[in-house]
Formats: structure tokens, sequence, C-alpha cells
């Protein structure tokens, strides 16, 4: 299928491996003109070769940290009009709310839900007056399910989700063409995961998957892709979960 975005523009955070990788591969695969940024530059950098010598797509690399608005103002001085906007950091750390500090919380939502929301301020008017634009956030699957110990990411990634609820569904938004929804990913076998458990662990958190398996990053960025397709104009506003049926709800 042809995703009508060869020659579209698309800014992809925390790209520089796992699932913002893994979109930035697949929307590069459609012909999508990257903008990818990451704290680590040298990771980034062979990202962003990588992507290039595979797809032929021009692919700009911005080291920065995207949770401060010094990184923002680089990666959207490097992409000031992207049609596509990824929004994707890495989750804060897991512990008990008891011992978090009210900087631990600033630094959550700084990275998690108020990043996100400024680089949609910054961006989501110009698709609008383009009549093209398609903005995806990565969550997380303890979005829907919380995970007692990721308080931290469960009250941030929260936040961003209710936020998105409301000018998803604007009119003056969907209404010309712009669409915003959240990916949210469960145990993917990601660089990340596979370094939170030993060989035992990951064992146990696999055979809890009903799909019997961790997610491959490739399928994720596919799903992105769509998201981000000219065939998805009529989809917004939604939380796509993709977690093998590990949520055990009907909604």
């Amino acid at each position: 299928m042809d995703l009508g975005l060869a020659g579209k523009r698309a800014i992809v955070c925390g790209a520089s491996k796992g699932l913002g990788r893994a979109c930035a591969d697949a929307l590069a695969s459609e012909g999508v003109e990257l903008t990818i940024c990451a704290r680590t530059e040298a990771a980034l950098r062979q990202a962003a070769e990588e992507i290039g010598q595979a797809t032929g797509v021009t692919v700009e690399a911005v080291a920065c940290d995207i949770a401060t608005e010094d990184g923002r103002s680089a990666v959207l001085a490097t992409c000031p009009e992207p049609d596509i906007l990824v929004n994707n950091a890495g989750g804060p750390p897991p512990g008990d709310f008891r011992d978090f500090s009210r900087d631990d919380w600033i630094a959550a939502l700084d990275a998690n839900m108020l990043a996100p929301i400024a680089l949609i301020r910054a961006t989501v008017d110009g698709m609008i007056e383009r009549g093209f634009g398609r903005i995806v956030n990565i969550t997380s699957g303890a979005v829907k399910a919380p995970i007692g110990i990721l308080g931290l990411s469960n009250g941030a990634r929260a936040g961003l989700t209710g936020f998105v609820a409301g000018i998803a569904r604007d009119k003056k938004t969907v209404g010309r063409n712009v669409t915003i929804n959240n990916l949210l990913p469960g145990a993917f076998a990601t660089d990340r995961l596979m370094g939170m458990f030993d060989e035992a662990a990951r064992e146990r958190r696999r055979g809890s998957i009903p799909a019997q398996r961790f997610g491959v990053p490739a399928e994720f960025g596919q799903l992105c892709a769509f998201v981000c397709s000219a065939q998805a104009g009529y989809l917004t506003g939604q939380n796509l979960l993709i977690d093998g049926g590990a949520y055990p709800g009907t909604l």
C-alpha cells in the first residue's frame, strides 16, 4: 500500500534507537524526509547515516534534550514546518511514590507531558494552514493499565492523554485533515526492556503475554507509519494499544 507520504517532512523524537528509531525507519521507507533527535549524539548520527543509506531520504540529526526549551528550539530551527510529528521520550524511573520529590515529578512532566504539548503547540497551526498533519505521541500501555511502581510515568502520560483527547477532536484540527493519536506500546524487545530484567524475569514476562513473545520494534514503526498515512485522516483522538493481547479489559 502506498501511504501517500512521499516528500512529507517529519520530526521524530527519541529516534536513535528503540521504538523511535523504528518509527523513523518506517517513515523513511515511505519517502518521508526526517529530522531526528535524541540526547546521545554518536548513536543519533549513526542512526541518521543508516536510515539515509537504506532509503535515500534526507535525514537531519539534532542531538539535544527535547525536554528543554533549547532542545525544542534546535529541532524546530532545523524543521520549522513538519507535516508529521512523532513525540517520544524515555520514561522516568520506577519507584515508590512516597520517595518521589517535587523535582522528580517536574522532570517526568517536562519529558512526558509538557515537551510533547510544546511541540504540538509549535507545529499544529502550520499543519492546519497546509491542510495536512499527523501527530503521534508514543505513550505507554500503562495509560490503560497503570503499573504501581511507574507512578511518575502513569501520571505524566495520563496528563498528555487527557490533553490530546480535547484538541484532537477540535473541528479546527481534524476538520483540516490534522489528526492527533497516541500509540501505547506494551513489552517490546528494545534495549531498554531487555536491560531491565535478567533472563529468568524476561521469560516470565514473555510468558505472561498472550502472543507469547515480545513485540518487534519494526511492527510498532509500521503502525506509526499507517497512523501518519493519507489513508488515516478519519482516525483521531485514539489510544492505540499494541501489546500482544496483554491488556485484559474490554475497552
